[in-house]
């Protein structure tokens, strides 16, 4: 992926501020033509710089208030097997591979302690899983937050 420039990141940093503004209001805040803002959009778009909007829908208003973190240990023979698995269970919001102890790292939401024990148990049940151990979030201390880096600038390459 090709660096930011300065104009992406004002642009993004305006986005991250107020991300429902249009762009004509963008353009009009940061002092450029409709034109430029739409093409820079789009370019970032290309790049994939901008996640899905899933990823701002709060799962508690789903019915979800509770979350949890299961360190999983696995067959690593069985790892492709096990991730599409994974990928099947609903409540499980992402899933990381990972180095040291544990091999994936699981997010998952659940209604209540029972639910957590059920989908604790369809983790358990897929074929070369070998253990789980499972962390109740008590609540979020930092926020998923891209803003520091963006005010912080692009990162030189090398």
């Amino acid at each position: 992926m090709h660096p930011l420039d300065s104009t992406d990141t004002r642009l993004l940093i305006a986005l991250a501020k107020d991300p429902r503004r249009t762009v004509v209001a963008l353009a009009q805040k940061l002092g450029l033509s409709r034109n430029t803002v739409q093409a820079r959009m789009a370019q970032l778009e290309k790049k994939s710089v901008f996640l899905s909007f899933e990823r701002r829908i709060n799962p508690v208003a789903l019915g979800y208030p509770l979350m949890a973190f299961i360190h999983v240990h696995v067959q690593q023979q069985k790892l492709a097997t096990i991730t599409g698995q994974l990928a099947d269970i609903p409540e499980v919001l992402e899933a990381f591979g990972l180095t040291g102890q544990a091999d994936i790292l699981v997010r998952v939401v659940c209604a209540d302690a029972e639910d957590l024990f059920r989908i604790n148990g369809k983790i358990l049940g897929c074929d070369g899983v070998e253990r789980c151990d499972t962390s109740l979030a008590m609540g979020e201390l930092v926020p998923f937050r891209v803003e520091p880096l963006l005010e912080r600038g692009p990162r030189a390459a090398g």
